[in-house]
């Protein structure tokens, strides 16, 4: 759980910067990568990474772009990263805006009530886990995989 704004403003630019780079490494082809039919598919990924930040924001109460979960998954990747460089912004701005205290006050969550400081900090849990499932399809469809959290084999 965050207590300190400058602590989660910190590891967002990283986290969404790490984000980033792995969007940035998909391209048009691969958007329908997945590791086995049926199962969530690059492209998928990147858009529900997209979205997940924008609705855990709204949860927190920041007023960031949302897309709607009705919106089909784009079919360039620079759709997909546009509008994750909007949200990742968006949380950016509106977390600055917030006073240490108000990371301790309680707003809907998940699942259920939560101070704010630990609904971001699930913001930033959530897309490390996915961004870690696409570097395994990253790697599957034949393209590099970025060294987000140091050197990749495909770098050494």
């Amino acid at each position: 759980m965050y207590r300190h704004v400058d602590d989660f403003l910190q590891e967002w630019s990283t986290a969404s910067n790490g984000t980033l780079q792995v969007l940035q490494a998909l391209t048009d082809d691969k958007l329908q990568q997945n590791i086995v039919e049926g199962h969530s598919t690059l492209g998928w990924l990147g858009w529900h990474l997209v979205g997940s930040a924008g609705y855990f924001s709204y949860l927190a109460g920041l007023k960031v772009p949302m897309i709607r979960q009705e919106d089909p998954v784009p079919t360039t990747v620079a759709e997909i990263v546009t509008a994750y460089e909007n949200v990742a912004n968006g949380i950016k701005e509106e977390v600055a805006k917030l006073s240490n205290e108000d990371l301790l006050e309680v707003v809907t969550g998940f699942k259920a009530p939560m101070p704010k400081g630990a609904l971001l900090r699930i913001v930033i849990d959530h897309q490390t886990h996915h961004r870690g499932q696409m570097t395994v399809l990253l790697r599957q469809a034949g393209l590099p995989v970025p060294g987000v959290m140091g050197p990749t084999k495909e770098m050494q």
